[in-house]
């Protein structure tokens, strides 16, 4: 018998992107072995993926198995509850990996399903790729807050940076296309004023896949130093924002404003920005994820503040060297071996033929 909620899954992947602030999702419904109808879903298209597959089987439907990678939703929202489509359709069972951690839904799909007399199966032997594949929605159902990936290209030596000329990449073409990939699944990205004027970056989604939102790009610029002529400004479409101080000159504030930049005063220690406060703005707007590509300063910043949920280095197969060359993580880091920073559950990700990327989870 083929694995039909793998098959949900692959087809949930197919939506990745183009979701938020919805979940990823996929389903199929099968009788004795044959696909009556499947789909996932798209934000744009305000279906959900147990309809879409709903439709497609049409009248086969009744008597029918519902394999769905999340707990089908019992509530109003941009659509009618899925489950009350379910039961409608006469569907006799339905097999799922995880329930829905939104706290409208929480279990109360399924039991509406058993309730009509449809037998719910909670098959886990795809509940950690289900989880994977939503990390970001569940992390914010449960804390109200983005998921947060800290990402960087490294040297095999762990620098990000030469002391001079830093012209060029430090990983390959084919490690920067795996890296699009990660954008294109988040809702915002950071970097630092540092990162901004050295680069003069875009910070733009480059997969070329369709997005349900634009990608917010962030800069921590605490001075107002980002110039209106810099790429950043000059692409703005409601998709830029700049994180300040109440110290900034109040005419660049005007100026990136004009040209259609937000600007958001967030006071941190020292005259910097508050990271915590921002990752909150964030949450309190609907972003469920955040990816940081900034230098080794903000990448410190971040991790010592918390923020960081993930870790994801790409690593070349190079050495700088030196004292001078600037780690993944600089600032005045911590002091005794006991008090690192810790991370868990970890991935190695080949990029042949010679590169390699490690995911991890920082221990909270």
């Amino acid at each position: 018998m083929p694995d039909f909620l793998a098959r949900a899954l692959e087809l949930a992947r197919t939506g990745v992107g183009q979701t938020s602030p919805n979940p990823t999702v996929g389903a199929v419904i099968e009788r004795g072995g044959e696909v009556l109808g499947e789909g996932y879903h798209v934000y744009a298209d305000k279906k959900h993926a147990e309809i879409v597959a709903l439709e497609q089987a049409g009248g086969k439907a009744r008597g029918a198995t519902l394999y769905v990678t999340l707990e089908p939703c019992s509530h109003q929202g941009r659509t009618g509850p899925c489950a009350d489509a379910v039961i409608a359709a006469g569907i006799s069972r339905v097999v799922a990996p995880i329930e829905d951690p939104n706290p409208a839904v929480s279990g109360q799909g399924f039991r509406k399903l058993q309730q009509a007399g449809i037998e719910v199966v909670i098959d886990q032997t795809h509940a950690a790729e289900a989880l994977k594949l939503n990390e970001a929605f569940v992390h914010f159902m449960k804390t109200g807050l983005p998921f947060v990936t800290l990402k960087s290209a490294v040297t095999l030596d762990g620098k990000i940076a030469a002391p001079y000329d830093n012209d060029g990449w430090i990983t390959s073409e084919t490690a920067r296309a795996h890296v699009q990939t990660l954008r294109h699944a988040t809702d915002a990205i950071l970097t630092g004023i540092g990162t901004a004027l050295a680069d003069d970056c875009l910070l733009t989604d480059r997969s070329g896949l369709p997005r349900s939102r634009p990608l917010l790009r962030i800069v921590l610029d605490s001075q107002l130093r980002l110039p209106v002529t810099s790429k950043l400004a000059t692409t703005c479409d409601k998709d830029v924002l700049v994180v300040t101080t109440s110290a900034a000159n109040a005419e660049r504030r005007h100026a990136l404003q004009a040209a259609g930049v937000e600007v958001v005063t967030l006071d941190g220690a020292a005259g910097r920005t508050n990271l915590k406060d921002l990752v909150a703005w964030l949450g309190q707007r609907g972003y469920q994820s955040l990816m940081i590509e900034a230098g080794s300063m903000v990448n410190w910043a971040a991790l010592e503040s918390g923020i960081v949920d993930r870790l994801f280095l790409y690593y070349a197969p190079k050495i700088l060297g030196g004292l001078k060359s600037l780690p993944v993580a600089g600032g005045p880091g911590r002091q005794r071996r006991s008090d690192a920073i810790l991370f868990h559950n970890v991935t190695l990700h080949p990029i042949p033929p010679d590169e390699f990327a490690v995911e991890s989870y920082l221990v909270k």
